[in-house]
């Protein structure tokens, strides 16, 4: 029978859902240990987040774009998807360190700790989109049932995030400096996708480096469903899929091939 790489490897993340269930959860908890708030603070972060920048773009500077009725829902949609990726690789790249005491003790899936911080994000995730929803409903008038369609860009951000998160955690065992490396790459990468302006704003001979960055994507369909009545095209989702399948199979082969030095290392 013909093997197919990486197949072991996925299956033990899904052998495993228990324990990524439990891992999830400690993440989740850890972040509000001894806090009154709890969990509430995951809605006080996007509200201050909305707040300043409707204070900053449309009532100081009074930002306009072509074709952009509010810019700060125009914004929220376009950080929504940013910010669950950054949160899950800048988290993930420095995660087997936190969990080192595992690693080198027991016989301990590493894999699974970058899958655990995406879905512990997608929780805050979640619950920032129902803020950006809210406030769209409040300021446009209008909700898109459109919405329905953002599990799907939730799974290809997933996808892109542990794939690069596998890769930046897996060198960050061995190289130290990774993590420090990674924050410029990603404030770079940032700046190299269109959020805070409209895509047509881009000068011609950038053009490229959007239609090659996956994350510009990911923004465009989340306004779409959010802020428009339009059905994804077909061969956007397949060429969306294609990229964030290709990442995570990357990451995970890279990720499988350095995880046989983690306990001597750590």
């Amino acid at each position: 029978m013909t093997r197919i790489p990486g197949r072991h490897f996925l299956k033990n993340l899904v052998e495993r859902r228990t324990l990524l269930a439990q891992l999830v959860r400690r993440d989740f908890t850890q972040r509000y240990v001894g806090s009154a708030a709890g969990w509430l603070w995951g809605v006080v972060h996007p509200l201050v987040l909305l707040a300043s920048w409707i204070f900053v773009f449309q009532i100081c500077l009074k930002v306009k774009l072509p074709g952009v009725q509010n810019y700060s829902v125009y914004l929220f949609a376009g950080m929504l998807p940013w910010l669950l990726f950054q949160d899950t690789v800048l988290r993930s790249s420095v995660s087997l360190l936190d969990h080192s005491n595992l690693i080198t003790k027991t016989v301990f899936p590493a894999e699974v700790v970058p899958v655990s911080i995406f879905l512990s994000s997608l929780i805050h995730h979640l619950i920032a989109l129902v803020v950006a929803l809210i406030w769209a409903g409040f300021a446009d008038k209008f909700v898109s049932p459109m919405i329905l369609l953002l599990p799907v860009y939730m799974l290809f951000v997933g996808m892109l995030a542990i794939g690069v998160g596998w890769i930046a955690a897996s060198l960050h065992v061995y190289l130290r400096d990774t993590a420090q490396v990674l924050t410029v790459i990603m404030t770079l990468w940032f700046w190299a996708t269109p959020i805070m302006i409209a895509e047509s704003q881009v000068p011609a001979r950038f053009k490229p480096l959007i239609q090659w960055n996956p994350l510009s994507w990911v923004v465009r369909g989340y306004r779409d469903r959010m802020l428009t009545n339009l059905w994804p095209h077909a061969p956007e989702i397949f060429e969306l899929a294609a990229m964030s399948t290709t990442v995570f199979i990357i990451g995970g082969l890279f990720f499988r091939h350095l995880k046989r030095g983690f306990a001597d290392v750590l």
